[in-house]
């Protein structure tokens, strides 16, 4: 199966004064479309940073990340932007949603972003199939942390994304809720035919997933293909 992700000898370092902070080290690993992978670690290993660097969300200095076949460090900026809204979609720990936007609107927003024709339409079938038929109109803070992660996966699967980044995705969430939206995730993701990648500490989740990638210290120590 052909690999979406490819990571090959990534590093990322910063400079605070005249000291060089290593974050991550010489990283390399593949993910093949459509699979599921966990990348675990305590806090502080590096596994944030390196979603950000897979995502193009920031550039590593040194190494290459390659996705959907494209080689991430060859763009500038707002290229990496680009291939953000084709392929890529995102689930966050603190749901990023617009505070001032329902949560149709804030579905919606991707597809928007895309010139999507039916986005209206396509944002009340995703709000409907996360269980959230009665609080289209409901703005994020009239909803629960849990009704908001949902909201967020409803958004994430919006612009029909080729690789799904999630950070800790049921990191704020009771254990019943992050259960609830642990299955919808996996649910829609499977749907789909998505490739997931989660960071998470939870092992529980991560043994849910077919690739686990244990980081420590800005380096793997393990990568394990079930």
């Amino acid at each position: 199966m052909e690999n979406i992700l490819k990571v090959e000898n990534l590093t990322k370092t910063y400079q605070t004064g005249d000291k060089t902070l290593t974050v991550l080290q010489n990283v390399s690993f593949a993910i093949p479309q459509g699979a599921t992978c966990a990348i675990v670690g305590s806090s502080g290993s590096g596994k944030t940073t390196l979603l950000g660097l897979c995502a193009g969300l920031d550039k590593a200095t040194s190494g290459e990340v390659e996705l959907q076949g494209i080689k991430l460090h060859t763009l500038n900026e707002d290229e990496r932007a680009q291939i953000r809204s084709q392929f890529v979609g995102f689930i966050f720990q603190n749901f990023q949603l617009m505070p001032t936007l329902t949560a149709l609107e804030n579905v919606m927003i991707p597809m928007e972003l895309q010139g999507q024709k039916n986005a209206r339409s396509k944002a009340h079938e995703l709000l409907d199939r996360v269980g959230l038929a009665e609080r289209h109109d409901h703005y994020p803070t009239e909803l629960s942390g849990g009704e908001q992660q949902r909201v967020a996966l409803a958004r994430a699967f919006s612009n029909n994304p080729k690789i799904l980044f999630a950070d800790e995705p049921t990191g704020n969430l009771d254990e019943e809720t992050g259960q609830k939206v642990e299955k919808l995730l996996f649910d829609l993701n499977r749907e789909a035919g998505t490739t997931l990648i989660l960071v998470t500490h939870d092992l529980e989740l991560a043994q849910k997933t077919q690739q686990i990638i244990r980081i420590k210290g800005g380096k793997i120590i393990e990568n394990t293909v079930k």
